[in-house]
């Protein structure tokens, strides 16, 4: 594998889509081959849209076309949504191409699709419901918190455009504390039940990204929170991820797999 890994990013012109711009073009381990977006910002320069210098580098929506011509060792980073996500996935496994997913809105069946195409293709996938180091920590500190309390309920807290409720994040909490304590009392009133953990989700204008994790017992509580309040938190993780793709052959969920 070369030094430096070409990376085609598709969402580039969305807000995580542009913080990725900066990162990757800044990493001296990756160079933005190409940048993609469905609507909003084509034709532009993608340093220029992410308030850089220009990169010599036009946003394009030819995903196909620049998947194709795609250089030897790149990688793919998919910011889009659902569907979009899925698709393009598909695509790059079937050429050979590791892929590494932060979209949000993919179903569990989409997900086992993707697994098992990329075990029969020996291709890298990484699909990370979240990049931020915290975050993560914060989901193993509250799978083994599950083990010793009775009561557990997510509360998740986005921006006001985000799509997906409840969150990718919330969704592989609750499937982590699941696997330590499976049994909690549930009832509409108290949020969306995923893995049989109630999730609560907040949409607003003023937040970015925030979850608490409260467990109950006896005569106590636990909080576990935590805040992204710039998404420069993410990009560590999505660089990370870049660079492990390609030593992979398997689909992996969740960025605990690589710390």
């Amino acid at each position: 594998m070369s030094e430096v890994i070409p990376v085609l990013l598709t969402g580039a012109a969305g807000k995580m889509g542009l913080a990725a711009v900066k990162a990757l073009s800044e990493s001296p381990d990756t160079e933005l081959y190409a940048a993609t977006t469905r609507l909003r910002g084509l034709g532009l320069d993608a340093g220029s849209l992410a308030g850089l210098e220009p990169l010599g580098l036009t946003v394009s929506d030819q995903f196909e076309t620049l998947l194709a011509a795609a250089p030897p060792e790149t990688v793919l980073v998919d910011l889009t949504h659902g569907a979009h996500a899925f698709a393009h996935a598909q695509a790059a496994i079937q050429r050979q191409i590791p892929v590494v997913i932060g979209a949000t809105g993919l179903d569990g069946d989409q997900i086992e699709q993707l697994r098992q195409q990329a075990q029969a293709a020996k291709v890298g996938v990484i699909l990370a419901p979240n990049f931020s180091i915290g975050a993560v920590l914060m989901m193993k500190f509250a799978q083994e918190a599950a083990r010793y309390f009775e009561y557990a309920e997510i509360i998740e807290l986005h921006h006001a455009q985000k799509r997906d409720a409840p969150s990718g994040t919330a969704i592989k909490t609750a499937e982590l504390i699941a696997r330590a304590h499976p049994h909690y009392e549930v009832h509409p009133a108290r949020g969306q039940a995923v893995a049989g953990v109630p999730i609560h989700s907040v949409r607003m204008p003023g937040l970015l990204a925030h979850q608490e994790v409260i467990f109950g017992a006896a005569g106590q509580t636990l909080t576990l929170r935590h805040d992204s309040v710039d998404r420069a938190s993410f990009m560590p993780g999505l660089l990370l991820c870049v660079k492990r793709a390609p030593r992979l052959d398997h689909l992996i969920y969740g960025l605990e797999h690589l710390l």
